[in-house]
């Protein structure tokens, strides 16, 4: 029985871990845009979100799927561990700085599609891309290995600048948005030496490592990643875009009001986001082609997200207290969000079935289809409805690509919708045990 129970609570500890660490990057995100938002006003922060969405959009439409590829590969075999390191540092440094100087260029002749954002604080912003992507491939190496602390450390300082340097620009120094978006470049490249650091501890633990390029494992590598490229790639358009295209067509403003929405938003999914993150390198390793472990961690996710969905409905309405009055729409936009979360949260524990086994080429044509839908519906909506359009524009977006993974997991597997939703009756008296066991225990 030992040998049965140990699995699943170590699959739990480290979700409890790696959500304990990711809420505290999101309680210093929330932190740090609250501050903007009381110094800079509404147009500060819609500022701010614009320049943070184009470097996001920008590593990952430069990673080319390595970070999954990387988790794949060093799960599977870790004798990739140093191959994968060097490949992904000199990858990180070329194409990242490539896409920096792309970055610069396009705000330089194409000042509106940054929303007028004036171009010293783009390319301050756009210096931060080569590193941060360092920190993003190093990060899921380590996750390949099984080193979640480390890649949990990484998470936390990241998140934990972002709100130390609001403090100091802003509170302390009484400064800007240029001083801000130059500490955050500053701390990208202290984490980046943090990761080469760490990423040298562990080739100096393995046997007759070879500590050079790989370019046999690189381009099976790029063969590979291709598919998570576009499967993780349009995620974050359908999640980034719409705050530009919100800018675009309503300015600073309303775009500094919708990105207190998307970042709650984002707060909810973060639970599944973690339990995908742990899920991924589990199934790689067990070659569970059934489905059975993705559909009992499915399960469980689905209840506990929609207790979450329900506990952010009145959530909603205290947004303006802490933001301001000029965020009162902001309630508005994240009730709109809601159901769009809900099933985005669960399709993200589920299709952990198909990137674990090598992630058949029908997920990414799904994620196509449903940027098309989105882009249609965003400059549909935006230009009349704003930010509320985007809303919704997003929300029906997410529960599109639910449903066709959903089907796509039935037809594969032969589980049916309802086993991946909805807990057993075993399961739903374990879990009222455990509760009942810590309130005891509190008590």
């Amino acid at each position: 029985m030992k040998s049965m129970d140990s699995p699943p609570r170590r699959f739990s500890s480290q979700v409890t871990v790696t959500l304990l660490a990711r809420l505290l990057t999101v309680a210093g995100g929330i932190g740090a845009s609250i501050i903007v938002a009381r110094r800079l006003g509404a147009e500060g922060l819609g500022a701010l979100a614009v320049l943070n969405a184009s470097v996001a959009l920008a590593i990952q439409i430069g990673n080319a799927g390595l970070p999954s590829t990387n988790t794949y590969f060093v799960a599977e075999d870790r004798r990739n561990l140093a191959a994968a390191s060097v490949n992904s540092l000199l990858f990180s440094l070329t194409v990242g700085s490539l896409l920096a100087l792309g970055m610069i260029s396009l705000a330089a002749s194409r000042a509106k599609l940054f929303g007028d954002v004036p171009l010293p604080l783009v390319m301050v912003a756009a210096v931060s891309i080569p590193f941060q992507i360092i920190t993003l491939l190093g990060a899921n190496i380590f996750l390949g290995m099984g080193g979640l602390g480390r890649f949990n450390l990484l998470e936390s300082l990241r998140q934990s600048f972002v709100l130390v340097n609001a403090v100091i620009a802003l509170v302390v120094a009484g400064a800007g948005l240029f001083a801000l978006v130059s500490l955050n470049t500053a701390a990208s490249v202290l984490i980046s030496l943090l990761v080469v650091l760490l990423m040298r501890s562990a080739i100096a633990g393995l046997k007759d490592a070879r500590v050079r390029p790989n370019m046999d494992l690189f381009r099976r590598m790029a063969g590979y990643g291709l598919r998570f490229y576009i499967a993780t790639l349009i995620p974050m358009m359908i999640i980034r875009a719409d705050l530009l295209i919100v800018k675009y067509f309503r300015g600073a403003a309303e775009t500094g009001v919708y990105d207190v929405a998307s970042q709650v938003a984002a707060a909810l999914m973060l639970l599944p986001g973690v339990i995908g993150t742990v899920l991924f390198p589990r199934v790689v390793a067990a070659h569970d082609t059934g489905g059975e472990m993705t559909c009992a961690v499915t399960r469980h996710t689905a209840f506990i997200m929609l207790l979450l969905c329900l506990a952010a409905v009145p959530t909603a309405f205290i947004l303006p207290v802490f933001y301001g009055a000029e965020f009162t729409d902001a309630r508005v936009l994240l009730l709109i969000l809601l159901p769009g979360v809900y099933f985005i949260g669960i399709e993200s524990v589920m299709v952990q079935h198909f990137s674990g086994i090598g992630l058949p080429a029908t997920i990414p044509l799904f994620w196509v289809a449903t940027l098309g839908v989105n882009l249609a519906l965003n400059l549909a909506l935006v230009p009349r409805f704003g930010a509320r359009g985007a809303a919704l524009a997003s929300s029906v977006c997410y529960v599109l690509i639910f449903a066709l993974v959903a089907f796509y997991f039935r037809a594969k597997t032969g589980k049916s919708v309802s086993s991946a939703l909805l807990m057993r009756g075993s399961e739903m008296r374990a879990l009222l045990s455990v509760i009942t066991r810590s309130k005891l225990a509190a008590s």
